[in-house]
C-alpha cells in the first residue's frame, strides 16, 4: 500500500489527519478545556476555603475585625484580642481543617471502595462504630478525655467499616441497597450497645453528651495535637489511592488486567477510613452528612476520576465543616449550635434529594 493510501485509510478510519494528532505517540496532549476547568474550580475552591478560615477566626460570642486578626497572629501582644485568637479561634479553626479534611476524604474513599453514591462514615455506622469505642471506654475503663479516646475511636471504626464490607457484600460484588442495609442493621445494634451503657452508668452519660453533639469547641490543644498525625497520615493516604480508586471503578477483573490488585487496595481503603474517622470522631464526636456532601460536590465538579475527586473533598470538606461552624455560632447568639446539628440540617435534605433522583448508580 503506498504512503498516500495509507494516510487516506488513517484519515477516513479516524476522522483526523495524522498531522492533526495532539496525543501520544505523536506529541505532548494539549491541555483539554476540562482540565483547565478543574484547575480553575479548584483554585476557586481554595480562595473559599481561605475565606472560610478568616471567618472562623473572625466571628464568635466577641468579633474581632480582619486587620487585628492579621495583626495579632503574627504580633502577640497579650491583648483579649490575642488571646482570643490564639488560644480559641484558631485552634478551633486548625481542627476543623483537619476533620473536615479527613471526612471529606473518608466519603470519597468509601463511596469509590463500594461504588455507592450514598456511602458515608456516618451512614454506614462507621462514625458510631468509633462512638461506641469511646462509650466502652469511658464506661468500663474510666478514660476521661480525648487524649485517651483515640485508640479506642480506631478500634471502633475499623471492625464496623470491616463488617459493613462483609455484610454488605455477596457473591456479585457490593451492591449500593446491601450496604446500605448492613450499614442501618450495624447502626442499630451499635446504638442499642450505647444506650444499654449509658441508661445504666450515669457517670458515662455525663461525660458522652459532652463529646456526643459534634463540636470544635472546648477541644484541648494536647488533643488537637494527638489526633493530627493520624490525620495527616489519613489524608496522605487517601490521596494516594487516587489512581488505584480509578482502577477498582472499572470492576475486579478489569483492575487487575492493569495491574492492580483489588484486595489490597480494599485493605488500603479500610485502614485510610479507619484513620480518618477514628481520629476525627475522637477529637470531636461524630459529625454526619459531611462525608456524604463533600464527595458529591466533588464528583458534580470534577467528574469521575477520584484523583481529582479526592483533591476538591481536601478542600470543600473543611470549608463546609468551618462554614457549617461559623454559621452555628451566629444563628442563635449568644448561644451556639454544635456543628454537628448544623451539618445535619444542612445534609439531610441532600441525601433526601439524591434519594429522589436515584442516583445510585454504579460510580
Amino acid at each position: 500500500m503506498s504512503g498516500m493510501d495509507g494516510n487516506a485509510l488513517t484519515q477516513g478510519t479516524t476522522g483526523v489527519r495524522p498531522e492533526q494528532r495532539t496525543g501520544p505517540p505523536g506529541g505532548p496532549r494539549r491541555p483539554s478545556s476540562r482540565s483547565a476547568r478543574r484547575w480553575t474550580g479548584l483554585a476557586v475552591g481554595i480562595a473559599v476555603l481561605v475565606a472560610a478560615v478568616a471567618l472562623s477566626i473572625a466571628i464568635g460570642s466577641r468579633n474581632v475585625d480582619l486587620g487585628t486578626v492579621w495583626r495579632v497572629l503574627w504580633h502577640p501582644d497579650g491583648s483579649p484580642e490575642s488571646v482570643i485568637v490564639h488560644q480559641l479561634r484558631l485552634p478551633r479553626t486548625l481542627l476543623g481543617i483537619g476533620v473536615g479534611a479527613a471526612l471529606g476524604l473518608a466519603g470519597a474513599v468509601m463511596q469509590a471502595l463500594t461504588r455507592n453514591p450514598l456511602a458515608e462514615p456516618g451512614l454506614l455506622g462507621v462514625s458510631l462504630g468509633a462512638s461506641t469505642g469511646v462509650v466502652l471506654a469511658i464506661a468500663f475503663l474510666g478514660v476521661v478525655n480525648a487524649t485517651g479516646y483515640v485508640w479506642f475511636a480506631f478500634a471502633g471504626a475499623a471492625l464496623t467499616a470491616a463488617a459493613v464490607f462483609a455484610l454488605g457484600g455477596s457473591a456479585g460484588g457490593h451492591t449500593p441497597e446491601r450496604q446500605i442495609l448492613a450499614g442501618v442493621s450495624l447502626s442499630s445494634v451499635l446504638g442499642a450497645i450505647v444506650w444499654a451503657v449509658l441508661v445504666t452508668r450515669r457517670e458515662a452519660f455525663d461525660r458522652y453528651r459532652h463529646w456526643d453533639v459534634g463540636s470544635l469547641s472546648d477541644r484541648e490543644t494536647a488533643t488537637i495535637l494527638q489526633v493530627m498525625p493520624f490525620l495527616l497520615a489519613g489524608i496522605v493516604l487517601a490521596l494516594a489511592l487516587g489512581r488505584q480508586l480509578n482502577a477498582l471503578g472499572m470492576g475486579d477483573e478489569s483492575a487487575t488486567s492493569l495491574g492492580a490488585h483489588p484486595g489490597r487496595i480494599r485493605a488500603l481503603g479500610i485502614v485510610t477510613v479507619t484513620l480518618l474517622c477514628g481520629a476525627a470522631t475522637a477529637a470531636c464526636g461524630p459529625i454526619f452528612f459531611l462525608g456524604l456532601a463533600v464527595p458529591y460536590a466533588a464528583r458534580m465538579i470534577a467528574g469521575s476520576d477520584h484523583r481529582w475527586i479526592l483533591a476538591y473533598s481536601l478542600v470543600i470538606g473543611p470549608a463546609l465543616l468551618l462554614a457549617s461552624d461559623v454559621l452555628g455560632r451566629v444563628a442563635v447568639a449568644p448561644a451556639e449550635l454544635p456543628v454537628g446539628v448544623v451539618t445535619a440540617f444542612l445534609g439531610a435534605p441532600l441525601f433526601i434529594a439524591m434519594c429522589r433522583r436515584r442516583r445510585l448508580s454504579a460510580l
